[in-house]
């Protein structure tokens, strides 16, 4: 029991066979902040835009790929044209158009409403956590 102590909450899970919640893994916005809020935002009535979408638009935005910004992320090329479908759907215009790969070796960019979407998210989400920012120091002064 005195060895679990001294590894640190993944390594636990993870010897334990358990699977690290999405927190903890490397397609996370805000692991480099010791406290956050993950905001998420119902757009459609089983949509939401969170921050996994939004790392995925901006991974999609630096690399030109969707399967550059899938794997940058810890998911397959799979899930993440699933969940770039899934908001493609969900607005008036698409959020990112793609080019089969081949000779021209193909691509992906954001639309203009893919920069819009993206952008509106990165700001509701530094609002929240200015909003909140009072209320978690409280919380976090009651932590170990």
């Amino acid at each position: 029991m005195s060895d679990e102590r001294a590894m640190p909450t993944s390594s636990i899970a993870a010897a334990r066979g358990h699977r690290q919640p999405r927190s903890e893994t490397k397609g996370a916005s805000n692991l480099k902040k010791k406290h956050a809020i993950r905001l998420r935002i119902t757009v459609a009535p089983d949509t939401l835009l969170g921050p996994g979408k939004a790392d995925l638009l901006q991974g999609i935005k630096e690399t030109g790929s969707i399967a550059a910004a899938g794997r940058r992320m810890g998911m397959s090329y799979k899930r993440a044209w699933y969940l770039l479908d899934t908001m493609n759907a969900c607005f008036r215009e698409p959020v990112a158009t793609a080019t089969k790969g081949g000779k021209s070796g193909g691509g992906a960019q954001l639309t203009t409403t893919g920069l819009a979407v993206l952008a509106a998210f990165r700001r509701m989400e530094a609002a929240a956590e200015r909003a909140v920012a009072k209320e978690m120091t409280k919380v976090a002064a009651l932590m170990k």
